[in-house]
């Protein structure tokens, strides 16, 4: 069998506030997009910019991050794998289309980010891994403290 990746990195914008629900087992489920934009001059020299929105879904302690600090309008960086989903609208016709199931969140800073700047967050090489940092104090200006800031175990959320 051959090796495959399966990796997704994005820098955008919340379109709306995360939609987070808890199933009946207690899990948490964070579901909303963001907007990335690729903006260019064109042949005549008009500047075009061209936005794809993506669908993203967080799970156990990433969907509680996102529930208590993302809001419509932050910049977040996220690390995840695609997946493709199919189901049946309300008409009967089969849809099909894809999400990224993210496995590491940073907030980036932006409107709504409870007055924090970038604090040098905006780069990937100071976002969280998938795995939780221990014994790591939280710094007054994080968003988003580090220790809560990656990974889908809650044992070690502090809520």
């Amino acid at each position: 069998m051959m090796a495959s990746v399966n990796k997704v990195i994005l820098i955008g914008n919340l379109g709306s506030d995360p939609e987070v629900r808890y199933l009946e087992s207690g899990s948490a489920v964070a579901k909303f997009s963001i907007a990335t934009t690729e903006a260019y001059t064109n042949k005549s020299g008009e500047r075009v910019e061209n936005t794809e929105w993506h669908r993203i879904e967080l799970w156990e302690g990433l969907a509680k991050v996102a529930e208590k600090y993302l809001k419509k309008g932050n910049s977040v960086y996220i690390e995840g794998r695609l997946r493709t989903d199919n189901w049946t609208d309300k008409e009967g016709v089969q849809k099909s289309g894809v999400t990224i199931r993210a496995n590491s969140m940073t907030l980036l800073g932006g409107p709504n980010s409870g007055g924090a700047e970038n604090n040098n967050q905006g780069t990937p090489n100071n976002a969280q891994s998938s795995a939780p940092k221990q014994n790591q104090a939280p710094r007054s200006s994080d968003p988003i403290p580090p220790s809560m800031a990656a990974g889908n175990d809650d044992d070690d959320l502090p809520f």
